[in-house]
């Protein structure tokens, strides 16, 4: 585990787009899923900003040299939740590399680089339909608040329900 750089991106969007692909496959239209080569160069600025970001945190978590995850913390975009709440913006690891500990190890370093970066409570948003990421979030300590939103996208509405955890005894 260690910061991400920027001569990871290109592993950071391979993880993130194929594990779109392979995690919400009968989820979300399959025709949104194929599209999601063609946003590689957006998903590539995006990771390069935030890992240059004075605010934000993102880890990678690598075996034998090659990056097969990501986590990515910061500031919780929903601001009427307070300066004290920080959000997990993002972890994926790569379908090769499901089920060897890299989730746990990313969500375990998450909440601790949340609270280093001084958040009492945390959020995340996660596909409502996605039981397999629940059941993982759940076990992580994190529960379903309530809220839930709709992220229009071209071709698809993602349904999202809001987790929440306190990171302060």
């Amino acid at each position: 585990m260690r910061g991400a750089t920027q001569s990871d991106v290109d592993a950071i969007v391979d993880v993130h787009v194929e594990t779109w692909k392979v995690a919400y496959r009968g989820q979300l239209p399959d025709e949104y899923l194929d599209g999601l080569d063609a946003t590689r160069p957006r998903r590539a600025m995006v990771w390069q900003r935030a890992i240059d970001s004075p605010t934000q945190r993102v880890l990678v978590a690598d075996r034998d040299g090659l990056v097969v995850g990501f986590v990515s913390v910061g500031p919780a975009d929903d601001k009427t939740l307070g300066a004290e709440v920080g959000e997990l913006y993002a972890i994926y690891v790569h379908p090769r590399a499901w089920d060897i500990g890299a989730g746990r190890e990313l969500i375990s370093r998450g909440v601790d680089a949340l609270r280093e970066l001084g958040y009492a409570r945390a959020v995340l948003w996660v596909l409502g339909s996605n039981d397999r990421a629940r059941r993982f979030y759940e076990r992580a300590g994190w529960s379903a608040d309530g809220a839930t939103k709709v992220d229009e996208r071209p071709g698809v509405a993602l349904h999202e329900v809001r987790y929440a955890r306190r990171l302060t005894e």
